[in-house]
């Protein structure tokens, strides 16, 4: 598929959905359905990195997954840590830096400590950001933004009037990244979870029945053809 090189979303957004249902639909335990996703995870990141997005979000675990059944949370939990250190060198090697957007409290030491070390040893790389959201509730961002540009104010660093999006904006995880151009839901539901809900007021929804495990680079760069034919006018017209 030709993807024009002037029209690529500069940060895609994924909701990576289906992988508990996929894994029920092949009477599987539902970690072996997150095992596939993660592989799948490493497709869509060396993609990214060869169409040269600059950032990319990936949904992991969400401050709401902690209601899922307790041995489910710990196996994703040192899923991700494997996940962290495996792919470690290879991210390295190919210019990637990885990044956090979430809460650091309940995820479990080994998580935060692996984490941290991949965080760290891809801090210096200048090419694709990926951004996990581990722990990540858009509501629970913005009320922490909101709290600290309270007590800014407060404090007399800060007057209300001086609090407007970009000040806002600038009290988020994603503060250093572009607001994603492009979502991608997979799995087919019609909603975004509370994942994003500042960032994504002008980015283009891409939902696909696909599920998490069967999304492969071809169905991303549908996603991205399908972005660049739209028309968008950001609220407000072109003649």
């Amino acid at each position: 598929m030709s993807l024009d090189p002037q029209k690529m979303p500069r940060h895609i957004a994924i909701i990576m959905d289906g992988n508990r249902r996929w894994a029920k639909q092949k009477k599987w335990l539902a970690i072996r359905g997150h095992n596939v996703g993660a592989e799948g995870s490493h497709a869509i990141t060396r993609e990214c990195v060869n169409l040269g997005i600059e950032a990319l979000t990936l949904y992991t675990f969400s401050t709401e997954n902690w209601r899922r059944p307790r041995a489910e949370v710990m196996a994703l939990m040192h899923l991700i840590a494997r996940n962290l250190k495996s792919q470690q060198d290879e991210m390295n090697a190919n210019n990637v830096r990885v990044r956090h957007s979430g809460l650091r409290e309940n995820l479990p030491d080994f998580l935060l400590r692996q984490l941290d070390e991949t965080i760290e040893s891809t801090s210096g790389n200048s090419g694709l950001v990926l951004n996990l959201a581990i722990n990540y509730g858009g509501r629970a961002e913005l009320t922490q933004a909101f709290v600290n540009l309270a007590k800014k104010v407060q404090s007399g660093a800060l007057t209300p009037e001086q609090i407007d999006e970009d000040a806002i904006s600038a009290e988020l995880y994603t503060r250093d990244l572009p607001e994603p151009d492009l979502l991608i839901r997979t799995g087919g539901e019609m909603r975004i979870s509370n994942f994003l809900p500042w960032q994504i007021a002008y980015a283009e929804f891409w939902v696909t029945p696909v599920m998490w495990p069967d999304f492969k680079p071809e169905h991303l760069r549908a996603a991205i053809a399908d972005f660049q034919n739209r028309d968008r006018r950001f609220g407000g017209v072109k003649d």
